[in-house]
């Protein structure tokens, strides 16, 4: 199926920037009025996938986050959120709730569960050493 529309983003992995990025999304589909909800799912969701790609696929270093949405016919978005990281080499284990790999205790383990909780349908593909894709898909409902 084709897009009605889509953007594509790029930024370093800085944390300064997940705000950006969740701004920008929410504002790229608000020509399809979603309502306070399905926009906060959605920015919520994206903040969770750019944050893994800040903290856990890049660690230490300074990377890019690549972002590329579509909005498709009866107003379905999809939200590709991508990183050249240092990849997850069990995702299984990845997307248990609780479960992380960050060792300070400032991590609750916690992304997947919220994106996959906000989402209308969750994918994570990754290979250790590649990177990691997260597809966040939901189709707003609302018209404001």
């Amino acid at each position: 199926m084709k897009p009605i529309n889509e953007m594509k983003l790029t930024f370093e992995s800085r944390s300064c920037n997940e705000g950006f990025a969740r701004s920008a999304v929410a504002s790229f589909i608000s020509v399809l009025d979603p309502n306070v909800e399905e926009l906060s799912d959605i920015k919520t969701a994206v903040s969770e996938a750019v944050t893994n790609s800040i903290v856990h696929g890049y660690k230490e270093s300074i990377g890019t986050v690549y972002i590329h949405v579509k909005i498709f016919e009866g107003a379905k978005v999809c939200i590709i959120i991508r990183d050249k990281g240092c990849g997850i080499s069990d995702i299984g284990k990845a997307m248990e709730p609780l479960y992380t790999t960050c060792e300070t205790g400032e991590r609750a383990g916690l992304g997947f569960s919220i994106m996959e909780s906000f989402m209308d349908k969750l994918k994570v593909r990754s290979k250790p050493g590649k990177g990691t894709s997260v597809t966040l898909e939901k189709s707003i409902v609302s018209k404001g």
